[in-house]
């Protein structure tokens, strides 16, 4: 017969037993690992995604994020673990380090993910009722969206190089604001 002394004995052993494996999972996270040339391989798969192979570890899909997307893609690029905790499995600190061959795999997978067309023509920006409508041209052609007029829709990466975010978290990029045409960048007064 089980009574409440047992009870908490067994939560007090599971208490410890997290408290470890929450120490160990800790430790690995801060630990830095660094993928090259040398102690990793990707490949792809069936399916045109990526695969890894590092020291005794495979894993069957990988996803690749870029720790400093805008001012340094080819640099200290995350790879981790491809479910919803999306867990670091190390660092590619230069694409260059790696075969030719896989450089362009991982490439193609951050164009995926880091989609954002080129704004080249801005034909109208309407401002109604807190919203900013967009009919512009971009380098995959023409496009209709809308930003908030409040908030961080429109980001100064530089002073010419712009970052608009439409309300569905789409990015688009307009390299030199000085570029577009007197015009052009009367429409954009609202945001300058």
């Amino acid at each position: 017969m089980e009574g409440p002394e047992n009870n908490n004995i067994d939560l007090l052993n599971l208490q410890e037993f997290d408290e470890e494996a929450l120490k160990r999972e800790s430790e690995e996270l801060l630990e830095m690992r660094f993928l090259n040339g040398e102690n990793a391989t990707f490949s792809r798969t069936a399916g045109g995604f990526i695969a890894l192979k590092t020291g005794e570890k495979e894993y069957a899909r990988v996803g690749v994020y870029l720790t400093f997307p805008l001012t340094n893609p080819e640099e200290f690029i995350s790879i981790r673990e491809s479910d919803e905790k999306a867990k670091e499995i190390g660092m590619v600190e230069k694409l260059s380090q790696l075969p030719q061959d896989q450089q362009e795999m991982l490439r193609e997978q951050i164009k995926l993910r880091y989609f954002m067309p080129v704004i080249t023509k801005v034909l109208d920006v309407k401002d109604e009722y807190g919203y900013a409508y967009w009919n512009v041209v971009t380098t995959f052609g023409a496009c209709r969206f809308t930003t908030q007029m409040s908030g961080n829709a429109v980001i100064h990466l530089s002073d010419s190089r712009l970052l608009v975010t439409d309300i569905d978290g789409n990015r688009y990029e307009i390299p030199d604001f000085y570029q577009l045409g007197v015009m052009e960048r009367k429409k954009l007064d609202l945001f300058i």
